[in-house]
């Protein structure tokens, strides 16, 4: 069921733009990851990002009416953020060992994992064109790891990175499911809050041994990356609440483009022509699964 404000829009047009722009704030926010894993490693990158996002969530949180979630809702949101760390730490980790735009690539397999989960823990019957649809997913893997073979110089790096993705792509996943539960019982703030606070804290059990202090001139890429991700799930969040999915899935795909661009200018990185094809047979399969289940049908970036 839709909300009323989605009941009363009259045109896709404007939430589409802020779709599109929203996937650009997070394209620029994997960008900026990449450099600070670079620096510190994924652990202190995704601890310290936590941390700062859990004090911006826990401002806006205290500042509306709130009160404290139940134990069962607590405990869904402690669940999730488990699920989000793995997310976080393996896709960042293959991120830092990809080309950014063959590690966005790969992650848009997402969906097509969900569908499947949907399949196994909703009990939703798979559809003949999601089957279909998962065999061109598969294939357009198949391509992107087959590109990185004839690449001599990296290529354990290259497919040890393209593994975590994918890993991080399964256990995202199943952060959709969590994410459709969570919905359901908290309001987007609460959301917010208690996932970067639950990872802060569940990140924090290792600092002893992990955790260092973020060199002064890193503290502002992190406060980019924080406000990036802030801006970008707002921009989606509000998107989605006023325009069908139908209109806004073939926008979330741009990321694939604006990776291409932010990885040349930053990290002086080529496209091959394996990864333009793998990732084009990647974006049509969940083009084609998205008409089975729309509301699965979202890119790992509006998690992340």
């Amino acid at each position: 069921m839709k909300s009323s404000s989605l009941a009363g829009a009259t045109s896709p047009t404007v939430p589409v733009l802020a779709c599109a722009f929203g996937i650009f704030l997070l394209s620029g926010m994997d960008a900026a990851m990449k450099v600070l894993v670079l620096a510190v490693g994924v652990y202190n990158t995704v601890l310290w990002r936590s941390m700062l996002a859990t004090v911006v969530a826990g401002t806006g949180w205290s500042a509306g009416p709130r009160k404290l979630p139940a134990p069962s809702v607590l405990r869904l949101h402690a669940l999730r953020a488990v699920v989000v760390g793995f997310v976080l730490l393996s896709f960042f980790w293959g991120l830092a060992r990809l080309p950014l735009a063959e590690a966005i690539g790969l992650s848009f397999v997402a969906p097509l994992f969900a569908l499947l989960l949907a399949a196994l823990l909703l009990g939703e019957r798979i559809q003949r064109q999601a089957i279909w649809a998962s065999l061109a997913g598969i294939a357009g893997v198949a391509i992107i790891v087959g590109g990185q073979f004839g690449q001599s110089n990296h290529a354990r790096d290259a497919l040890l990175g393209t593994a975590a993705v994918l890993v991080s792509t399964v256990f995202y996943a199943y952060n959709l499911i969590l994410a459709r539960q969570q919905a359901l019982v908290a309001k987007p703030v609460e959301i917010m809050l208690f996932q970067n606070l639950c990872v802060a804290i569940t990140l924090g059990l290792a600092a002893p041994w992990l955790a260092i202090a973020l060199p002064r001139e890193l503290w502002l890429p992190l406060a980019g990356v924080t406000a990036l991700s802030l801006a970008g799930q707002f921009l989606m969040s509000w998107a989605y609440a006023r325009a069908e999915a139908q209109y806004l899935i073939p926008t979330e795909y741009s990321a694939f483009i604006w990776a291409i661009a932010l990885g040349w200018f930053f990290f002086d990185e080529a496209v091959t022509w394996t990864t333009l094809t793998g990732a084009g047979l990647i974006v049509a399969s969940c083009l084609i699964a998205a008409r089975s289940n729309p509301r699965l049908a979202e890119p790992i970036e509006a998690a992340v």
